[in-house]
């Protein structure tokens, strides 16, 4: 491709709305464009390495059996209602009515419309396992969307959903997908790390999330064990079990005190000249119409997924103050579940190590301190909800754990019978039994996945493409096109290029400076870079930078095709090994 016949609009200054360096290459770079809040164009480079990237993908699902279909993209009310999702989504799907006031909706996700399409079409055990998948646009309202591809409104994604006959075998199907996607991100040159996750809106009680580390926050957190590997999102991460056999603290008398303006942890612990892992936050929620407060040790925070996981995944949100005082008897920051008995009170495990720990009197002003749990109040649930935090220590070997900022790219789920229950989706076993869908359901974010790329391969220069997903292979950089010769052999080697099936693109522009170009070719990071200039005039060599590692090499111009060719197999070689 010659530029002077592309679309490549580049950008020389810093994007101003882009957060974190992935976006603002893409931008930079002419990848892509934004249309509106979390909603972009693809532009032809971006769209080259984005049909790149579905091409990886679609080998190696088809290569573990996977079959291909597309599903529409507007989804009917009526499919979503028999699993109560239309309802329990909440405010991120997108809905609509047609001309007849019927009510559908943008599909954030297909599990309803393949299930709908699996009841209708297959009806034996002999027709399993079935796995198929597709590769579309979907929707979803992000409440801030950001950071680009990464948290948008219209996004692209490869969603896969496994049927089995049992749980076993679906164990099978779920291993096979697990590993493709390991081949897949390897071969867009991420470096993933598969963590334990919470499967939020989809459901399931066993999912991984996929993730590349990165150095910008608000998208995903982890914790990983440098020891033994364990790693969770924050959602779901776990730490070592309290241990119970270390309490040596006899039990105190129960005393009501005046903390004054003392409201928040850290004023009361100032205030009583007590650590903070002294005290117990307890936090008033509305599950539905019930009230529930949750307690957890003054150091730790409250992990909103967990106590909503607790109640079946039933919306949550905190009592407001009205409510708190109504509740209660007291305002926020003065309440505490002694003598609170009509109230379901959930508690931390941490909390089960403390002795004579300080709580909210449900009066304000006050505080009691030495309180006990089986003495003074009974927990309803005594449960694993506070987040964990680095420096925990790992509930596999004990270690400390680290915590670190990621971008997911994938997610897989072992549905189960979730899905096929709820929308009575059967089949006839060996017996003739009817028999549940036992169901796996499997994402990759295209989009996401191309800027992880962009995030984990780049300097201050743009973007280091790896071989397997670059636009171009091989770029020309033709530096004075109004000199004959140099004009002369960088369009013999182009033809050279394309003849030998080369990706190539040539800087063929008459009016540019040789530093423009130079700024653009590491801008748009094509891996090779071709320099046809000075070198060439003194001595027939050819210069070559390897846009990786910014190596540079002369290589005499008979042997450039080979060196070229030689380049990009080992390259690729390496990414599919």
């Amino acid at each position: 491709m010659r530029i002077i016949e592309f679309f490549l609009p580049t950008l020389r200054e810093e994007p101003q709305d882009a957060e974190i360096s992935s976006h603002k290459l893409m931008l930079k770079s002419g990848l892509i464009r934004k249309v509106a809040s979390g909603i972009y164009s693809y532009l032809p480079l971006g769209l080259i390495s984005l049909q790149k990237l579905e091409n990886i993908v679609r080998e190696e699902m088809n290569a573990v059996g996977a079959i291909e279909i597309l599903f529409p993209a507007i989804l009917p009310k009526e499919i979503w209602t028999e699993t109560d999702r239309w309802s329990d989504y909440g405010k991120e799907m997108f809905r609509l009515k047609d001309r007849k006031e019927r009510e559908f909706c943008l599909g954030p996700t297909h599990e309803e419309a393949v299930v709908d399409l699996f009841r209708n079409e297959i009806h034996s055990y002999k027709e399993l396992p079935k796995t198929l998948y597709q590769i579309q646009t979907k929707y979803r309202d992000e409440i801030r969307p950001r950071f680009g591809l990464v948290r948008a409104r219209e996004f692209i994604m490869k969603d896969a959903y496994s049927f089995d006959a049992t749980e076993e075998d679906l164990e099978k199907t779920y291993l096979k997908i697990f590993n493709a996607y390991k081949r897949i991100f390897k071969r867009c040159g991420l470096t993933t790390i598969s963590i334990e996750a919470d499967s939020g809106a989809i459901g399931g009680k066993v999912s991984h999330e996929f993730v590349v580390k990165s150095d910008f926050g608000g998208e995903s957190e982890f914790i990983l064990c440098p020891e033994c590997g364990y790693a969770a999102n924050i959602e779901a991460a776990k730490s070592h079990e309290p241990q119970l056999d270390n309490i040596t603290e006899d039990e105190k008398t129960r005393t009501k005190v005046n903390t004054s303006e003392a409201k928040t942890i850290e004023e009361v612990a100032n205030f009583l000249k007590i650590d903070k892992t002294k005290l117990a936050k307890s936090l008033l929620y509305k599950i539905d119409n019930e009230s529930v407060l949750a307690i957890v040790r003054g150091d730790d925070e409250l992990n909103e997924t967990k106590l909503k996981n607790l109640f079946n995944g039933k919306e949550i949100h905190p009592a407001d103050s009205k409510e708190v005082f109504k509740i209660m008897g007291a305002n926020i920051g003065a309440i505490g579940p002694v003598g609170k008995s009509n109230i379901k009170v959930v508690m931390d495990k941490m909390l089960t190590v403390s002795k004579n720990f300080v709580t909210g009197a449900n009066e304000d002003g006050y505080h009691l301190i030495n309180v006990n749990i089986g003495r003074d109040f009974n927990p309803s649930l005594i449960e694993d909800i506070r987040t964990v935090k680095e420096g925990d220590l790992c509930p596999i070997c004990g270690t400390k754990l680290e915590m670190y900022n990621g971008i997911e790219v994938g997610h897989t789920f072992k549905l189960g019978a979730k899905y096929s229950e709820k929308m009575h989706a059967v089949f006839l076993d060996k017996e003739g039994i009817e028999k549940y869908y036992i169901m796996g359901c499997y994402g990759i974010g295209i989009g996401r996945t191309l800027q992880a790329v962009i995030e984990e391969h780049h300097d201050d220069l743009g973007i280091k493409w790896p071989v397997s997903i670059a636009p171009f292979h091989v770029e020309i950089l033709s530096l004075n096109m109004s000199d004959e010769e140099i004009r002369k052999y960088s369009d013999k080697l182009y033809n050279q290029f394309l003849n030998k099936e080369v990706e190539v693109l040539i800087d063929d522009r008459i009016d540019v400076s040789a530093g423009v170009k130079f700024n653009d070719a590491d801008l748009i990071g094509v891996p090779l870079q071709i320099i046809i200039g000075k070198k060439f005039k003194e001595n027939d060599m050819i210069e070559v930078k390897v846009r990786e590692t910014g190596k540079k090499i002369l290589i005499e111009k008979e042997k450039i095709t080979t060196f070229v060719k030689n380049f990009i197999e080992s390259n690729l070689e390496k990414l599919n090994k």
